[in-house]
């Protein structure tokens, strides 16, 4: 009974090692080969990533000698790091790109032309100018009645202080609103002068995107 059995058994672990074998052929073949040239010059081959070209490219073959893959150079912390960062920075900058572009179009469907930016222009200094014209209308009405008080003060010129409580508060408070009207038209003046600083920065790219329009139709 053992002596039957000893031809199977050695069939058997043959037959292991031969699958065994095969299995170690196939896979060294499914990794491929590496070369690369190091930075001798060197010509390097191996079945596994060469050490030597850890900073350059290296090249996977199949066992015919095509190019599997191309692997690229192993970096360094500090590398990844600065891979990484030039990474964020291009995409930064294609956010930013986008964001322009973006823009763009906005800027172009709402000012298709000049005339419709000189419309817009108009427009926005409008509500500003409605203030100061009422401004100015206001001072031209406290000029009358501050007007009328100095020739009622003039009953008093030799002796101001017996001039009577009511006028001379009145007095003061024409001179408080005439202040607060020419305040008013400081301010919306400084307002127009942005109004038409941000209206001449979107009017030089316009004219950038109308020749690029117009470029792209001819």
């Amino acid at each position: 009974m053992t002596v039957a059995s000893t031809p199977r058994l050695a069939v058997r672990a043959a037959a292991l090692a031969l699958a065994l074998l095969c299995a170690g052929g196939s896979a060294q073949a499914a990794g491929g080969i590496y070369t690369c040239v190091d930075k001798y010059g060197r010509k390097l081959t191996s079945d596994r990533p060469i050490p030597e070209c850890r900073d350059r490219e290296q090249r996977e073959l199949n066992r015919s000698g095509s190019t599997r893959r191309v692997v690229p150079p192993t970096l360094s912390a500090v590398e990844q790091q600065k891979a990484a960062q030039r990474e964020r920075e291009e995409k930064r900058k294609a956010e930013l790109a986008r964001s322009q572009q973006r823009l763009d179009q906005a800027l172009l469907a709402r000012y298709p032309d000049r005339e419709a930016h000189d419309a817009g222009r108009r427009e926005a200094l409008l509500q500003s100018q409605v203030i100061i014209d009422g401004a100015k209308l206001n001072l031209a009405s406290l000029a009358e009645e501050r007007k009328r008080m100095d020739e009622e003060m003039e009953f008093y010129k030799k002796d101001p202080s017996k001039a009577p409580p009511a006028l001379r508060r009145a007095m003061e408070k024409n001179q408080r609103d005439v202040e607060q009207q020419e305040l008013a038209i400081n301010n919306q003046t400084g307002e127009q002068a942005r109004i038409n600083a941000a209206f001449d920065e979107e009017l030089v790219r316009l004219q950038q995107l109308w020749a690029q329009r117009a470029a792209r139709t001819q």
